[in-house]
């Protein structure tokens, strides 16, 4: 494997932690468990991971505020995992920054393949020569993909690593559909194992951050039972 990769996994079900650990470590990765709410953050913080897999119902601190806090300073991948199975648990879990959800029971072999998707999947666009233009510009949004930075009428825009990446390859195409099967293989890396929900989550907590309002839709646009588009009226 290539450079070391850093997972902590936060569940207060040891068993759990313990099993998830080891496939983890199988693959070759560092894998720092953590139990309860407080000692998770401490965790996060010494050992700046690169994948957080975070269960939702924890002592001390629930997932939802460790997320949030977590999110103000970092960019890891973010699975949640949830032993509930009421839609509106995994939608809140995404909208505060969680990349993917995986409800209990699961196998553990089907949570190291969502995160060796994430962390494989290859960046979309190369560097171009020197002096070719890369940032783009669409009616007061800016990306720059190399920089990984994008602004709205002159301001950054604050994203997660995920809503980058969705954003960038929305506007690789401007006013190209793409479905939400191709938005699961090209940004979280694999399709498989996943249902299309996690992409409308998403889609939704971008456009917020894009100001897109429902009577409004500025930047990005539905089109019914095909996928979304970036750009057009």
């Amino acid at each position: 494997m290539g450079e070391s990769v850093t997972v902590v996994v936060v569940d207060d079900e040891r068993p759990l932690v313990e099993l998830v650990s080891r496939y983890l470590r199988r693959e070759g990765y560092e894998v720092h468990p953590a139990y309860e709410g407080h000692q998770a953050l401490e965790v996060i913080e010494r050992v700046a991971p690169d994948v957080i897999v975070l269960d939702l119902m924890l002592p001390g601190l629930d997932g939802l505020e460790i997320a949030r806090r977590v999110r103000t300073d970092s960019d890891a991948y973010l699975v949640m995992l949830t032993a509930r199975t009421e839609e509106v648990d995994r939608i809140v879990g995404l909208r505060v920054g969680a990349d993917d959800y995986v409800t209990k029971p699961f196998s553990p072999r089907e949570l190291v393949a969502r995160i060796q998707a994430m962390l494989r999947r290859p960046r979309r666009h190369p560097a171009p020569p020197a002096g070719d233009e890369q940032v783009r510009r669409l009616d007061g949004l800016t990306i720059d993909p190399e920089a990984r930075e994008a602004h709205l009428d002159g301001q950054p825009i604050a994203l997660t690593r995920l809503e980058f990446d969705l954003l960038e390859l929305l506007s690789s195409q401007p006013r190209r559909v793409f479905t939400k099967q191709q938005l699961l293989e090209h940004v979280w890396g694999s399709a498989e194992y996943r249902d299309d929900h996690v992409v409308a989550v998403h889609v939704a907590n971008l456009r917020r951050k894009l100001g897109d309002v429902a009577d409004d839709r500025r930047w990005i646009h539905t089109v019914r039972g095909v996928g979304f588009r970036l750009g057009g009226p």
